[in-house]
């Protein structure tokens, strides 16, 4: 194994507990994803919705335990790419590192891009811009307002889904049979949904990545990374039931805003506006999740000179990494400004899904019983399994920046080296 490599900045302040990481947790899954992943899917896997939900929340149960047991052994801010150092080495750390900063950037810039268009439909740049700024502020003042603020978000967000599971559920529109597996469904198409869907599970990884910020983090994250995922899982099942029984699965596929018509075909149009506000509020619980988790990984990457060093300072009063965070807000409002990157989810995605198959193979080195690896064994299968299932151009995208992070390795290397 490599030997840990010292950090070259003061450690984090150790304010967060179990709640305030499973909050976090929650804001980061139960985001703008369940809002608008549910129509995509439904195309990709018909009446197999569920079954993709499932295979999904396999994976993702896989990679929490991983996440998991490595972050109580290395409690330090960076998640995978800490544990991909410790455990496979520089260069797998790197990598890892590599996938989520740029994948989650761009999903940063896509997460403020949606927060315009449910808020301000046409200026959707100028509120993406104004949400990154206010939240990079946020994260600025100290975690413990980023928990607290996002807390507000999650009760909001779980409120709304609440009443659009009530609503659907409760009309005459409503009918059991729609949310049934019927006819044929094919693999491939479950296996795409799944990819699709595991998007929205992944921000248990924020958990992790704030590893030297919780109390006792061998209990606290532990216990908080199962808890949230648990909870996001049962939020989707019954969203995701509550939609196809008034809209079907071809309804649900043919449907830009899922929730939204469903409660319009649940009868309570009235609701729409409600339902569109909690898409901006879960937007914004995504971004400001991402935004913080981002900056602590470009942190540990900074510390080890992956980036430049510059970027591992703590601040002294507020004891946040406050110019990685003020730089991915930087880079985050300019993409929002110039750029649409919603396309950029599929690639995004694949490059979780590598990110994750990276930490299940680190966890895979901890223990050598047989029974201690099967959870990470499945992990990794699963993440290349639905990585490769996802529809070719995302996968094409993907692979070409997993690819420059490897260049980029290389050339850091010889340069070090000449």
């Amino acid at each position: 194994m490599t030997r840990s490599a010292a950090p070259s900045s003061p450690e984090l302040r150790r304010t967060l507990g179990v709640g305030d990481a499973v909050v976090v947790g929650l804001g980061s899954m139960i985001g703008a994803g369940i809002f608008a992943a549910l129509g995509p899917a439904a195309r990709a896997a018909g009446s197999g919705l569920l079954l993709g939900l499932a295979v999904a929340a396999v994976v993702a149960y896989c990679n929490a335990g991983s996440s998991a047991r490595l972050a109580a052994r290395y409690p330090a801010s960076g998640g995978t790419y800490v544990y991909g150092r410790e455990r496979l080495g520089m260069f797998w750390g790197h990598l890892a590192g590599w996938a989520f900063v740029v994948g989650k950037t761009a999903s940063c810039a896509a997460m403020a891009l949606t927060v315009g268009a449910y808020v301000w439909p046409g200026q959707e740049h100028a509120v993406a811009v104004a949400a990154v700024v206010a939240l990079t502020a946020v994260n600025y003042g100290g975690v413990q307002k980023s928990a607290w603020l996002t807390r507000v978000i999650v009760a909001v967000v779980l409120a709304v889904l609440a009443a659009v599971v009530a609503v659907c559920l409760g009309s005459g529109a409503s009918a059991a049979d729609r949310a049934a597996i019927a006819g044929s469904v094919g693999a491939g198409g479950v296996l795409q949904a799944a990819g699709l869907l595991f998007f929205a599970f992944a921000g248990y990884a924020r958990i992790a990545t704030l590893g030297e910020e919780v109390r006792d983090p061998a209990r606290t994250i532990r216990r908080a990374i199962p808890l949230a995922l648990g909870i996001t899982l049962a939020v989707y099942v019954f969203v995701a039931v509550a939609a196809l029984s008034v809209l079907g699965a071809d309804g649900l596929g043919r449907s830009a805003a899922p929730l939204a018509d469903a409660v319009r075909a649940a009868g309570v149009p009235g609701l729409v506006p409600v339902v569109r506000a909690g898409a901006a509020v879960a937007a914004l619980g995504s971004l400001l999740a991402l935004v913080l988790g981002v900056s602590r990984t470009t942190l540990a990457m900074a510390r080890d000179r992956h980036l430049p060093g510059v970027l591992a300072a703590v601040h002294p009063r507020f004891q946040v990494p406050h110019r990685a965070e003020l730089s991915v807000g930087a880079v985050v409002a300019v993409l929002a400004a110039t750029v649409d990157v919603r396309g950029a989810i599929g690639f995004s995605s694949f490059g979780v899904l590598a990110y994750y198959a990276i930490a299940n193979a680190a966890a895979w080195t901890l223990d050598p019983a047989p029974t201690r690896r099967v959870v990470p064994a499945l992990g990794l299968v699963g993440c290349m399994t639905l990585a490769f299932a996802l529809p070719w151009l995302s996968v094409a995208v993907g692979s070409g920046v997993l690819a420059a992070g490897m260049a980029s390795y290389g050339v850091r290397r010889w340069w070090a080296a000449r």
